[in-house]
């Protein structure tokens, strides 16, 4: 039974400013049934990949909710063996059967490696948009010369670029970018897998919020004017992370995280475009 609940996140641009990440969520029973519980609370923004090996429990996460699938704001990410122009098309198909829709609200380039040829992948991304099968282009991890190449490449910016950002990796530059240039900035990994739950300044944020630790870092994601996709498999968690959307830090706040002054990437691989 859906929970009786009012509560949404706010929108940018039509996306869910707060969603339900399934990254390492392998487990495609546990996978659904996340995806289920988390709509069932009250999200509308749920984030895959191909690379997750998840996509088929996705879903059936959302078939198995209370919720329309037009109500869900629904991503998911070409891996990067993918990307040759008849690949993007071929896979995303695969994608689309495999999430029981005919249609994404948002499909990402997950990283501009390996495959990737800005003019071949992004011209099949323009085919799957104008096409139906996509409502919106994105890229992941994408530095800001990526970001120029796909805009001379498409004629605009993409919509939304999806990269590690928090409180430990805030990313100014990437940040300025997305702010200046209307793209939407999705934030992978928001909590760094668990770090910040050790930082002072944020445990004295959330101790004068009477807040969790993760409810903080997920608020200063979106005072920072940025979606926030965290993962969660357990319903104390995915209820634990939506209830950030109700936590209002001021320049206070703000400030103190902010002052934390690490750079602590938890997503590198040897393909990453900053290496």
């Amino acid at each position: 039974m859906a929970q009786d609940t009012e509560r949404r996140a706010p929108l940018s641009n039509g996306m869910p400013v707060l969603g339900i990440g399934t990254w390492q969520n392998e487990d495609h029973g546990q996978c659904a049934e996340s995806v289920r519980t988390a709509l069932d609370h009250g999200y509308r923004h749920v984030d895959t990949a191909q690379a997750y090996r998840n996509e088929e429990a996705v879903g059936r996460g959302i078939a198995e909710s209370d919720v329309d699938r037009e109500d869900v704001f629904l991503a998911t990410k070409v891996w990067t063996s993918n990307l040759a122009h008849d690949d993007v098309l071929e896979t995303t198909e695969e994608s689309l059967d495999r999430l029981r829709t005919d249609y994404l609200d948002l499909l990402y380039v997950h990283w501009p490696a390996n495959q990737y040829d800005p003019e071949e992948t992004l011209s099949a991304f323009a085919e799957l948009r104008d096409e139906g099968a996509i409502e919106r282009i994105g890229v992941s991890n994408f530095e800001p010369r990526h970001l120029d190449e796909a805009r001379d490449v498409l004629g605009e910016h993409p919509f939304a670029n999806q990269v590690e950002f928090h409180p430990l990796l805030p990313q100014e530059d990437i940040q300025a970018y997305t702010q200046s240039n209307d793209v939407e900035l999705v934030a992978y990994s928001p909590l760094a897998r668990g770090e910040v739950f050790d930082v002072p300044e944020i445990q004295n944020v959330a101790e004068k919020h009477g807040v969790s630790e993760a409810q903080v870092s997920l608020a200063w994601v979106r005072e920072k004017g940025a979606t926030a996709i965290p993962k969660a498999t357990g319903a104390d968690h995915i209820e634990d992370n939506f209830a950030s959307l109700d936590v209002e830090l001021d320049d206070e706040d703000v400030e103190q995280i902010d002052s934390v002054g690490r750079r602590d990437r938890q997503v590198d691989p040897d393909f990453g475009p900053w290496n």
